[in-house]
C-alpha cells in the first residue's frame, strides 16, 4: 500500500494540467471517504477505489479522445445488475452478473444523491 504522500504525489501527476478534472475527482473522493475506508490506486490511465476488490474508477476520456468535446471525468462503477437510469453514458456486461456503468461528470454538482446511492451500493458490494 502506498504512503499518503506517495499517493498524493501520484494524484498530482495524474491530474497535472487538468484542474476541473481534479476538482470533480476531489469531490468524488470525498463522497467515497464518507462511505468508509477505500484504498486509492493510481495508474497511468485511471484512479481506482477498492476494498476487498475494486468498485469505482475515475478516468479522463480526454487522454484518449483528442479533438472531441468530452467530459472532464468519467466515473465507472461495477454493479451486479444493469441500472436503468438514462444518466449512464454506457453500460456493459464484461462477464455475467458484473455490469460496468460509465457516467460522464462535468462538474462536482453532478455528484448528487443518485450518484451517492450508486457509490454506496458499489462500495458495500466490494467489501
Amino acid at each position: 500500500m502506498l504512503s499518503e504522500d506517495s499517493a498524493n504525489a501520484k494524484l498530482e501527476a495524474f491530474f497535472r494540467g487538468q484542474p476541473l478534472s481534479r476538482q470533480i475527482f476531489d469531490a468524488l473522493r470525498g463522497l467515497i471517504d464518507e462511505l468508509g475506508p477505500a484504498e486509492v490506486a493510481v495508474t497511468k490511465s485511471q484512479v481506482a477505489f477498492r476494498r476487498a476488490r475494486a468498485f469505482a474508477w475515475a478516468w479522463m476520456p480526454g487522454q484518449y479522445l483528442r479533438g472531441r468535446r468530452v467530459a472532464p471525468l468519467v466515473l465507472s462503477l461495477a454493479l451486479p445488475q444493469r441500472d436503468p437510469s438514462p444518466r449512464w453514458k454506457q453500460v456493459v456486461e464484461p462477464r455475467p452478473g458484473r455490469f460496468m456503468h460509465h457516467l460522464e461528470l462535468y462538474a462536482a454538482t453532478d455528484l448528487d444523491g443518485e450518484v451517492r446511492a450508486w457509490l454506496g451500493e458499489a462500495w458495500a458490494l466490494a467489501g
